[in-house]
């Protein structure tokens, strides 16, 4: 499947002044990856070409608002942080986020990419802390992931797997020592698929931890893999509550 094909026409793609559409910016804590637990500003950007069948941003997929960048980054600055996430949807599937991504940079934001791994992120500047999937069989999109990119991360950034059941790991295990995934980035995370319980509400908050996570703490004990597992924070705090 070629890259042009996982981008939508509605997107404008070469001209920055056409901005991008925006599904959200807020001011949260960051709920994974190794800047858990810091206060975070995410910018969501609208669209997705993938998806996975444990997505928990569907909202994200359609709609948004067309924003100009210079819009973008004074919301940005109305916040008293200098920590960006960039997120969707996925961010790469609207080319003016490098732009953005560029403009952040030159006003000295610390910023995260967040991105699915079915998009080149070959453009992304080094300076930016890639968060990149491999998306595993059971999320239903493992056939998109774009292998290539694996030349384009560093020590810098971070693989993540979404783990459903034990054949996803079995599987995650396999690429993990295949490609040495360990060595080709500073860290790789094992995350339990992250099932917000139906009755959780902003009134109770906290959902319950899945019994995946102590089956995957376990199967990672006894291989000793060297990654680290994750929860999602947010999901632990929140629930699914958007803008959080």
């Amino acid at each position: 499947m070629s890259e042009l094909s996982l981008r939508t026409s509605a997107i404008p793609v070469t001209d920055p002044e056409a901005g991008l559409r925006m599904t959200e910016i807020f001011y949260s804590l960051q709920g994974e990856a190794l800047t858990s637990g810091l206060p975070t500003i995410f910018v969501r950007l609208t669209g997705c070409p993938l998806r996975c069948v444990y997505c928990d941003t569907e909202y994200a997929f359609s709609g948004g608002e067309r924003q100009s960048l210079e819009t973008i980054i004074a919301t940005i600055g109305s916040y008293p942080c200098k920590r960006v996430c960039i997120t969707g949807g996925e961010p790469l599937a609207q080319p003016n986020a490098i732009e953005l991504i560029k403009r952040l940079l030159a006003d000295d934001y610390e910023i995260s990419l967040e991105t699915a791994g079915a998009l080149s992120v070959q453009n992304v500047p080094p300076a930016v802390s890639k968060v990149m999937d491999l998306k595993t069989p059971s999320s239903g999109e493992s056939a998109k992931n774009l292998w290539l990119n694996l030349d384009y991360l560093t020590q810098h950034d971070q693989l993540k797997f979404v783990i459903m059941n034990r054949a996803d790991y079995d599987w995650a295990k396999a690429k993990l020592l295949e490609y040495k995934l360990d060595k080709l980035v500073g860290t790789v995370w094992f995350s339990p698929m992250f099932n917000v319980a139906e009755d959780a509400s902003l009134d109770s908050c906290s959902p319950d931890v899945p019994v995946l996570a102590r089956e995957l703490a376990e199967w990672m004990l006894a291989d000793a893999l060297p990654v680290r597992f994750q929860l999602q924070l947010h999901k632990i705090i929140w629930a699914d509550a958007k803008g959080k």
